[in-house]
């Protein structure tokens, strides 16, 4: 039998992906037998996800193959779906198969959390994957169509996006864009389209400076989005949304970006969590398993103010860096480095040519703020991919 530690990776998000990369570059040969499993054979660029969602760029240009980012001589990739995770017996079940680990890191990515609105999650769509964002661009191409049929009918032309959170507004700015193409293709008065964003919270991006939040409801607004701000979702139905004390916005398009919980398998797996995160502890282990790391959206961290840590893809990315250390320094017996966090900026996007931000200690707006965006991706794209990667996608992003 062999004596080579097992490390086993699940999920190929920004977490997952960083734990194998550096992996790879600090494991010496046969010093660990490493498996990446990921339902798809691809990585996709969450932070991506919102423009081909509306329309405004192609699905396949937030993806990369996984093939093309491991070494397949000292990384195992495994294309298949979890099932149930069984720390007891260090055993994975996949959905054809079972694996035995000694490590284990756990990065499935999260899942929409809809804190109990009856109907949200039968009716309304969610910017998750590349499949739900082909969903959502060619449901919203044929509400254009289906309104030429039934010129009546303006709710086929009323969309309600749930959340003003990072993902919400980013959609928002690039749904806004994209409708004077799609008034022109579908030759509908551009007037009678409606962008509602609808958010409980008192304002909109929760933690931006107050200044840029204003700047870009502005830009928005300009662009023809109405905000519906300190207003709840009720109910979601088939024919729309009940919001505040009762009343209906008809829409046959719900898109619903107000928050992300953990993953049901690590509940179901009896891990202790909060929203299926784990409260993980200063070397990113699960408490109680020495050999179980768990990453991204799966973990719940506390910032020096004993607020949570919003499940970025940044901090996913310095976490699966992180995991990596610890998993070498585990098999070598030294002694593992405590997680801390160190936040490079925030940047969103509202559309082409717009953004806002806060990096370096500054405030940034407009076409500077776009332009940070686009270093953002860029590096991540190297870090990634180095330079073939970014020549490939780079132009895309």
């Amino acid at each position: 039998m062999s004596s080579i530690p097992k490390i086993v990776i699940l999920g190929a998000g920004y977490g997952g992906v960083l734990t194998s990369l550096r992996l790879q570059k600090e494991l010496n040969y046969n010093e660990a037998d490493v498996t990446l499993v990921n339902k798809h054979d691809y990585h996709y660029i969450t932070t991506h996800l919102h423009m081909p969602a509306a329309g405004t760029d192609h699905p396949d240009n937030a993806r990369v193959s996984i093939s093309k980012l491991i070494d397949e001589f000292k990384i195992d990739f495994v294309k298949s779906t979890v099932v149930q995770i069984r720390p007891q017996d260090r055993k994975v079940i996949l959905e054809d198969g079972t694996l035995s680990y000694d490590y284990l890191v756990i990065g499935l990515g999260g899942e929409s959390e809809t804190f109990g609105i009856p109907g949200m999650a039968e009716n309304a769509f969610t910017i998750r994957s590349i499949n739900s964002v082909r969903l959502i661009r060619e449901h919203i191409e044929y509400q254009f169509a289906r309104f030429k049929r039934e010129p009546h009918r303006t709710d086929y032309l009323t969309f309600v996006i749930g959340g003003a959170g990072f993902t919400g507004i980013e959609f928002i700015g690039e749904l806004a864009d994209r409708i004077p193409e799609l008034c022109k293709q579908f030759d509908v008065d551009q007037s009678l389209v409606k962008v509602i964003n609808v958010e409980a919270a008192p304002t909109a991006l929760p933690g931006f400076d107050p200044e840029l939040v204003e700047y870009a409801m502005n830009v928005l607004r300009k662009k023809g989005v109405t905000f519906r701000i300190g207003t709840a979702i009720k109910e979601c139905t088939p024919d729309g949304v009940i919001v505040g004390e009762g009343e209906e916005i008809k829409s046959q398009t719900v898109i619903w970006s107000g928050g992300v919980r953990g993953n049901r398998l690590i509940e179901e797996a009896g891990f202790e969590t909060m929203r299926g995160r784990v409260k993980v502890d200063e070397v990113l282990r699960a408490p109680g398993h020495e050999n179980i790391f768990v990453l991204g959206d799966n973990s719940l961290m506390f910032n020096p103010e004993g607020r949570p840590y919003p499940p970025t893809a940044q901090i996913a990315m310095q976490q699966g860096v992180n995991c990596a250390h610890n998993l070498v320094a585990s098999i070598r017996n030294q002694s593992l480095k405590p997680f801390v966090f160190s936040n490079k900026g925030t940047v969103a996007s509202l559309g082409k040519g717009e953004a806002i931000g806060m990096a370096f200690g500054k405030k940034y707006k407009g076409r500077v703020a776009a332009w940070l965006k686009k270093m953002i991706d860029l590096r991540y794209l190297f870090i990634i991919g180095g330079i073939p990667l970014v020549l490939r996608k780079g132009k895309f992003l």
